[in-house]
């Protein structure tokens, strides 16, 4: 029997949708397994809507959605920071003496522990979520539409001081679209390829190409309900078994 046209149209439609449906499966197939606890959200089909305030606060709508109204917006010590650190660094440039560092000493006490090193170089669109405790060096250049949430140190791993004739980057180079979770430390000259993500308490000393996840290892269960675990024998051997579980400082 001679099939009608709405018959072989479903039949069509169906086999086309199994075909996206396998091929999608195989691309999730190919993507690489990420560490224990780190998700990656989906993108957006739907750009955000542009504000009308200037970057250093319409980034804040964009990342903290907690932020409600432009009142709030000017609360935040990241938005302050930016801006004092843009006065500081523009001295900075101008070989003015002592007056970039008295800014950002000043800002550091006025936002509760951001410290930018006048000679940092700092993009478009920088966000500091939770801002307190950070720590940029004065070598470090951040690009565009980077996002840090407290406690990052993006820190040197030497002593030494520049003077003429040795003119040496002593500190990170963050590319554009990079997230930095809460307390890590990125320390050297090393470079954090865009649109990578650094996990929450990760010490980072070497390089990372773009697009790329960098996650510290999680904590682990050594002692459930009194009672050491025996797949983590060897991390528990600090432990005396006495009612205290005081920790010898051996591990």
């Amino acid at each position: 029997m001679t099939q009608g046209p709405q018959e072989i149209s479903k039949e069509t439609i169906h086999n086309e949708n199994t075909t996206q449906t396998n091929a999608s499966d195989v691309e999730l197939a190919t993507l690489p397994e990420l560490p224990p606890g780190v998700f990656i959200a989906a993108p957006s089909r739907v750009p955000r809507r542009r504000t009308h305030w200037p970057d250093d606060i319409d980034v804040i709508f964009e990342k903290d959605p907690a932020c409600k109204n432009i009142f709030e917006a000017l609360l935040y010590q990241s938005l302050w920071a930016i801006i004092y650190h843009r006065i500081a660094h523009a001295l900075y440039n101008a070989h003015v003496p002592f007056l970039p560092r008295l800014i950002s000493q000043f800002a550091r006490w006025v936002t509760g522990g951001i410290e930018i090193h006048p000679g940092a170089q700092i993009g478009k669109r920088f966000f500091i979520d939770h801002g307190a405790g950070i720590v940029i060096g004065e070598t470090a250049i951040i690009g565009n539409n980077v996002m840090l949430y407290h406690q990052v140190t993006l820190g040197a791993t030497g002593w030494w001081r520049r003077h003429p004739g040795r003119l040496q980057k002593r500190h990170p180079t963050i590319e554009d679209n990079v997230t930095i979770g809460v307390g890590a430390a990125i320390l050297g000259p090393i470079t954090v390829g865009q649109g990578s993500t650094i996990g929450a308490m990760t010490l980072l000393l070497e390089s990372v190409p773009p697009n790329s996840v960098v996650a510290s290892k999680p904590a682990e269960l050594l002692v459930k309900g009194g009672k050491a675990l025996q797949e983590h024998q060897e991390l528990s051997q600090g432990w005396n078994g006495t009612d205290a579980w005081e920790m010898d400082y051996q591990i």
